[in-house]
């Protein structure tokens, strides 16, 4: 190798993301890689080389997709856990860490809890039984309307609490007739929505239930008495009972981005249920408490992810705006690429903030 093609290998490796081990020709262009990556030490990392990932599913194609890193590969092959992709410090930890976090399925549905409470299916628990949680999840299933039965009409709602347990369930009377039922998926026949509960009753007891006595123009993630919901595909949900709720209150499984497939585009409940907790839903008739189950055991395992405390974690925080002059200004030229990765942060917000609510 020259003299020429030595430097010019120097400055591609000091040109270096810090984060994705992305390499660039110019300064210039590294710079405004990290304007526009928004990397930070919330993003899903590889336990290896440390290689950060936009997504989990980045991580997994990393570390066992078509075209791995085959360091990483083979390490995590022998100490790898197959759900929350951590390295653990040998085979055997590795095997009984993986037990522990692998969930069993949700083995009696709905139905069968309340038929065991002899409520059978008009199964209703009133919410002013629980424990006041923080967090729930919430989980409709759909009914048709119109000509063609291809409208969604909410026919039932299940609300759970962190422990599993029925906040709030009913069938639903919807607002227009019903003309297909779905049943092969739903599990709903006529005679279990004749007697039950009208959309705006059920809309009232939501909505009161989630804003927990603030008003809605003053609820805030944090400090407030409102809940946090917990959901796969909330907006559908939400827009079939016909309720609005803070956008920061909502932890969205179908929108978060580390649950994201690699185009962006959102992952069924089905596959992250499998990926990242061990088992299947969805086989015949829907459970929506096995839906409620299943979105809140994957907001708790992000939840609990392990990041640095950073006093203002998003991009988007006033007092990060202003660090962005850094990027236009001369002195940044004078940085390393880990000193920018330093400064840099995320442009979503990460669960594991909730934790420290």
């Amino acid at each position: 190798m020259d003299y020429r093609s030595s430097m010019e290998s120097s400055e591609t490796l000091r040109n270096k993301c810090a984060a994705c081990y992305r390499q660039f020709n110019k300064l210039e262009h590294l710079v405004e890689h990290m304007k526009i990556s928004y990397h930070s030490g919330h993003e899903p990392t590889c336990g290896v080389c440390k290689k950060h990932c936009r997504s989990f599913e980045s991580l997994r194609e990393h570390l066992i997709g078509p075209l791995p890193k085959q360091e990483c590969k083979n390490i995590f092959s022998l100490r790898g856990c197959r759900f929350c992709m951590m390295i653990l410090e040998s085979p055997n930890a590795r095997r009984i860490h993986q037990e522990r976090c692998q969930f069993s399925s949700v083995n009696s549905g709905l139905t069968t809890r309340m038929a065991a409470l002899g409520l059978r299916d008009k199964a209703m628990i009133d919410y002013t039984s629980s424990r006041s949680p923080r967090v729930v999840a919430l989980s409709c299933k759909m009914v048709g309307g119109g000509s063609d039965g291809s409208l969604d009409l909410c026919a039932r709602v299940c609300i759970t609490d962190e422990s599993d347990n029925v906040v709030f369930h009913t069938y639903v009377k919807p607002s227009m007739a019903v003309t297909s039922y779905r049943y092969e998926t739903t599990g709903i026949r006529p005679e279990n929505l004749r007697d039950a509960m009208p959309l705006k009753q059920v809309q009232r007891k939501i909505q009161e239930f989630l804003c927990n006595g603030e008003p809605m123009w003053k609820i805030r993630p944090r400090g407030g008495k409102a809940r946090i919901l917990v959901g796969h595909g909330l907006d559908h949900d939400l827009d079939c009972l016909q309720l609005e709720y803070p956008s920061s209150m909502i932890r969205d499984t179908a929108k978060y981005p580390p649950l994201m497939k690699t185009s962006k585009l959102s992952n069924s409940l089905k596959y992250l249920t499998q990926a990242y907790l061990g088992y299947d839903v969805h086989f015949g008739i829907q459970d929506p408490y096995e839906d409620c189950v299943a979105t809140m055991r994957l907001y708790t395992r992000m939840r609990y992810q392990k990041h640095k405390i950073e006093a203002y974690p998003l991009a988007a925080d006033a007092q990060n705006r202003s660090n962005q002059v850094v990027w236009r200004q001369s002195e940044v030229e004078r940085m390393s690429p880990d000193e920018m990765l330093s400064i840099s942060r995320s442009d979503y917000y990460c669960w594991c903030l909730d934790s420290l609510a």
